[in-house]
């Protein structure tokens, strides 16, 4: 299960942060998760919740926020937003497709004290 190394991640960040910006706790996470990211949500959340105990993060509200994937067809230029990444282009049916966001997870906001 790679969520729970994102969830050791995301508590590194957020240590670093806080060594950074000098708080002591985490009241709310906000993360971006991307569509065609591979993370699965419920899964990171229950990670979560198991790598926070004990630590500045251990009462924090966990938000996920999900990203649209988005895609450029490589045949005929057309945008759009892909559900996975096999989709083919909805405009040529061709499947060169370039993922050009909505893959990646990111800690996008954190409220302290």
């Amino acid at each position: 299960m790679h969520e729970m190394s994102l969830a050791e991640s995301v508590l590194h960040i957020i240590e670093d942060a806080a060594r950074e910006q000098g708080f002591s706790r985490v009241k709310r996470v906000t993360l971006e998760i991307g569509k065609l990211s591979c993370v699965e949500p419920e899964a990171l959340r229950f990670c979560f919740d198991s790598v926070m105990q004990g630590t500045l993060v251990e009462q924090a509200e966990l938000q996920i926020v999900e990203v649209a994937g988005q895609g450029k067809c490589e045949d005929c230029a057309a945008e759009f937003h892909p559900e996975s990444r096999y989709d083919a282009c909805p405009e040529c049916g061709n499947y060169r497709i370039r993922i050009t966001g909505g893959d990646a997870m990111r800690v996008y906001e954190l409220e302290v004290s």
